[in-house]
C-alpha cells in the first residue's frame, strides 16, 4: 500500500454514546430496552426489547410506536465490559415462535433443571394484554412454544384488576419452585395505590400457573417488575408512576425504582423506598425507567435503560440502551441507593486474546453494526453474528486485552468484495501504537470467508485493543468474523 493511498484515509470514527473508557451504554451499534439477566456458565445474558429505528414517509426518524416490535435481542458477557451480540429472537408474529402474539416486549428469563436437564424460560409481554412463554435447551435458543397460547391471558383469574398485563419477572426459589411477577398500569383515581402488580405461582414444568395470583400493593405502582432473593429475603422492585400531584411523605419520586421486601415470595410485602432515580435525572433524558437487578461471580448489580445512545445520535424518541451499575446491600439488608453512571462497573476479569473470539465482542465501536454470519434468522435461534456496515475509519475495541508476556502472530476470518483493505491493530486509541495490519483479501462475496494472518510486534501486558477497518472504495469494506492472537 503507497503513501498516497494512506494520505486519502479518513481520521478514525469519532464513538457516539458509548465513549472509550465507558461501560455505559453496553453497547452503542445497536438499541435494546427492558432489560433482563440471566447468569449462567459463567456468563451474564441480557434479553431486551429490540427497539429499531422507525421512519416516516420522508424518511425522517419518528418517535418510537412499540408496535411493530416482535423480536428480542440477546447480549452475553464475561467480563461485564466485551458484550458478545448474539443477534435476536424471532419470539411474537407471522415468523415467531408465539405466533398468538403480535409483540414481544419486556422479556425475563430463567433457568431449571427439569428431568436433570438444563431448562431455559423466557417469558415476554404481547403488548399489555397478555404473557408469553418460550422453552429452549440454550441461553441463546433455538426457543419454542410450549403451549401455542399465552401463559396468563386477558380471560384469566389471574389477570383480573390488572391494567396492564405485561412486564413480567421470574424467581426460580431454592426448593425449585418458581414464581412470576407482572402487570401494572394506573386505573384512574388510584395513584397512591394502584394495585395492579400481582405474583403467581408456577407450576413445576414453568410454563403452567399454579395456585391463584397475590395482589403486592405496591405504592405509587407503574410497571416494571422485579424479583430477588437476598439473605433469605425476597426483594420486590418496580418502577413507579408519574403522577403529579402531592406524594405523601416517604413514596417514591415519579418514574423511580423503588422496593418491598418479604419474608415469602408471595408476601405480604413492607414498601421500603426508592433506590434508583429516573434517567432524566441522570443522563438529561427522560422516559420510563425498567431495570433488573442479579447476582454475578459474587456481586450484585443492576442493568436498567436510557436513552443515551439515542440522545448522542439526536433522535431521542422512544429508543433505549441498556445500562449497568453496582448495586449494594447495607448491612440490615437494606439497598443503598444506586448511583448510576457513564462509567458503569468495572470489568471482572481480563480478556484473554489467545482464545478464538467473535468479532462480534466488543466493548466499544464507531461506524459499525452487525449481522447475521449467514443468511437470516430463521429457526427462532440466536444468530452468529459478524461485524459489517465497514467502512473507512470504522472501528471496534476489546476491553482489557491481557497479552502476557507477548503475542507474535493475529490471525482472523474476514470476507470482502473491496480491493486493498486492511485491518489495523492499535493498542488503547484508534490512532493508537500499531502493532500488525491485516492485509483484506478481495474474497469476491461479503458472504465468503478466508482466514487471513500476520505477525505482531509489541503487544505485551493488558491493553485495550482497536481494529481500524481502512480502505478506499464508498461501499462496505468487509465483513469481520473471528479473531486470535498466537504466542
Amino acid at each position: 500500500m503507497n503513501e498516497e493511498m494512506k494520505a486519502s484515509y479518513t481520521a478514525p470514527a469519532e464513538a457516539i454514546g458509548k465513549l472509550p473508557g465507558n461501560g455505559n451504554p453496553v453497547v452503542a451499534h445497536k438499541f435494546g430496552a427492558d432489560p433482563y439477566a440471566l447468569a449462567f456458565g459463567g456468563r451474564v445474558y441480557l434479553y431486551n426489547t429490540n427497539d429499531v429505528l422507525e421512519y416516516d414517509g420522508e424518511g425522517e426518524v419518528k418517535d418510537n410506536t412499540y408496535g411493530n416490535i416482535n423480536k428480542l435481542s440477546v447480549l452475553s458477557s464475561d467480563d461485564l465490559i466485551n458484550w458478545t451480540d448474539h443477534g435476536v429472537i424471532r419470539a411474537a408474529g407471522p415468523e415467531g415462535a408465539a405466533r398468538w402474539a403480535t409483540q414481544s416486549w419486556a422479556p425475563a428469563a430463567a433457568h431449571k433443571k427439569i428431568g436433570g436437564e438444563d431448562r431455559f424460560f423466557l417469558y415476554f409481554a404481547n403488548n399489555a394484554s397478555g404473557i408469553g412463554v418460550l422453552t429452549s435447551d440454550s441461553p441463546t435458543g433455538p426457543w419454542t412454544d410450549p403451549i401455542g397460547k399465552p401463559l396468563i391471558s386477558r380471560d384469566m383469574p389471574a389477570a383480573a384488576g390488572v391494567t396492564w398485563l405485561f412486564d413480567p419477572a421470574v424467581l426460580v426459589d431454592e426448593d425449585g419452585t418458581g414464581y412470576l411477577y407482572y402487570g401494572g398500569g394506573v386505573p384512574e383515581g388510584q395513584h397512591e395505590m394502584p394495585n395492579t402488580a400481582r405474583v403467581v405461582r408456577l407450576g413445576d414444568d414453568m410454563i403452567s400457573v399454579a395456585g391463584e395470583a397475590a395482589t403486592i400493593p405496591a405504592p405509587f405502582m407503574f410497571e416494571d417488575a422485579g424479583i430477588n432473593k437476598y439473605n433469605g429475603e425476597y426483594y420486590y422492585t418496580y418502577c413507579s408512576n408519574f403522577y403529579n400531584g402531592a406524594r405523601p411523605e416517604g413514596s417514591p419520586p415519579a418514574g423511580e425504582i423503588a422496593y418491598m421486601t418479604s419474608d415469602n415470595p408471595m408476601g405480604p410485602w413492607t414498601y421500603q423506598g426508592s433506590i434508583l432515580q429516573n434517567p432524566g435525572q441522570l443522563f438529561g433524558v427522560g422516559g420510563n425507567n425498567h431495570h433488573a437487578i442479579f447476582q454475578f461471580q459474587d456481586a450484585w448489580y443492576i442493568a436498567y435503560h436510557a436513552q443515551t445512545l439515542a440522545k448522542a445520535m439526536g433522535v431521542a424518541k422512544g429508543y433505549r440502551s441498556t445500562h449497568l451499575n453496582s448495586v449494594r446491600f447495607a448491612e440490615d439488608g437494606s439497598i443503598v441507593e444506586i448511583a448510576a453512571d457513564w462509567k458503569g462497573v468495572d470489568p471482572i476479569k481480563p480478556f484473554d486474546p489467545f482464545v478464538l473470539a467473535d468479532a462480534a465482542t466488543m466493548a466499544w465501536s464507531a461506524g459499525v453494526t452487525a449481522q447475521p454470519f449467514v443468511g437470516d434468522e430463521t429457526d427462532r435461534q440466536s444468530a452468529k453474528l459478524v461485524v459489517s456496515d465497514v467502512h473507512d475509519g470504522d472501528w471496534t475495541a476489546v476491553a482489557g486485552v491481557d497479552f502476557g508476556d507477548g503475542a507474535s502472530s493475529v490471525s482472523a476470518s474476514i470476507a470482502s468484495a473491496a480491493e486493498g483493505s486492511t485491518i489495523e491493530l492499535r493498542l488503547d486509541r484508534p490512532d493508537g501504537k500499531l502493532i500488525g495490519t491485516l492485509v483484506v483479501p478481495n474474497t469476491g462475496s461479503l458472504r465468503q470467508w478466508k482466514e487471513v494472518e500476520t505477525k505482531i510486534a509489541g503487544a505485551e501486558g493488558i491493553h485495550d485493543l482497536y481494529f481500524l477497518f481502512r480502505g478506499e472504495s464508498e461501499k462496505e469494506l468487509l465483513r469481520f468474523n473471528a479473531w486470535r492472537f498466537g504466542r
